[in-house]
Order: structure tokens, then C-alpha cells, then sequence
């Protein structure tokens, strides 16, 4: 889980985070009807959800196109706003976990969690033009991505 213990130091704020408890993910889980990857559940439940404002200013001073994260969503609106975001346009059978400060979001294909997996892909959805795609084929090199900036 290096990339994940990396990516924290790198660029998670200052502010304190509270670690998620097993039960409360596996709560989460059963409302989703389904089983999230082992590399996600490490991040919220050793360091909890992370605020990470600097990804976008390194981005923007390095003129990379990366897609910034910067926010990881709170359990409740993992649950809800994964349908809310489907009422509103995004394709059936995502699982959303962060945001960009623009509203896009990062998920999880929900056919990838009907098992047990320790890594699975990474998509984005663009809420302009409603469209899903693969920006990485692993939760773990996606936060890579970050810490190679």
C-alpha cells in the first residue's frame, strides 16, 4: 500500500482525519451490494477521507492534463450521490468515491465489485458531457499518478 501511504503524505491537508471503522464500510458495502476494493478500504479506514486542495495547484503549475481529485466523499454520500448522480445523467452502475472541485467524480464500475478484489480500475465521470471513462487500472497506480507529480 505504499502508493496510498505516499499519496496521503504527499497531499492530504493538514486538517485531522478520522479513520473509518470496518463495520461503517462494510455497512456501506451491504447498502451497495457490493464489495469495494481492499486498496480503497485501506485509505478510509487507516487514514479516513482525505481534502487534498494542493493536487489541483500542482497540476495547474505543471500544466499536466491529469484530472485532479479533491475530495474523498463520506460514506453517506458515497451511497448517495452514486444515485443521485444516476438520476441526473451518469450511466447506470458506478459507485462514486472523490470529487474534482468541478463536480466530476471518480467511481468504481460496480460489475468490478461483485467480488473480492485488492485493486480494481479507476473511471471519471465528466458531468458536462456525461460521459465515464477509464483513467486508471488500479485505485493504487491512480494515486501513484499524484505522487509522480
Amino acid at each position: 500500500m505504499n502508493s496510498i501511504d505516499l499519496f496521503v503524505k504527499n497531499w492530504g491537508s493538514k486538517q485531522s482525519m478520522t479513520p473509518i471503522d470496518s463495520s461503517d464500510i462494510s455497512e456501506l458495502e451491504s447498502k451497495l451490494n457490493a464489495i469495494l476494493p481492499d486498496s480503497y478500504k485501506y485509505l478510509i479506514s487507516t487514514y479516513g477521507l482525505l481534502h487534498t486542495p494542493n493536487v489541483l495547484t500542482k497540476i495547474c503549475d505543471l500544466g499536466v492534463e491529469i484530472s485532479e481529485v479533491q475530495d474523498f466523499l463520506s460514506l453517506e454520500d458515497v451511497f448517495s450521490l452514486s444515485e443521485l448522480y444516476e438520476m441526473s445523467g451518469m450511466p447506470k452502475g458506478h459507485i462514486l468515491f472523490a470529487s474534482d472541485c468541478k463536480g466530476n467524480m471518480f467511481c468504481f464500475k460496480l460489475t468490478d465489485c461483485e467480488s473480492k478484489q485488492a485493486d480494481i480500475p479507476v473511471w471519471f465521470f465528466d458531468h458536462d458531457s456525461r460521459a465515464v471513462k477509464k483513467v486508471s487500472d488500479t485505485f493504487s497506480e491512480w494515486l501513484q499518478e499524484f505522487n509522480e507529480l
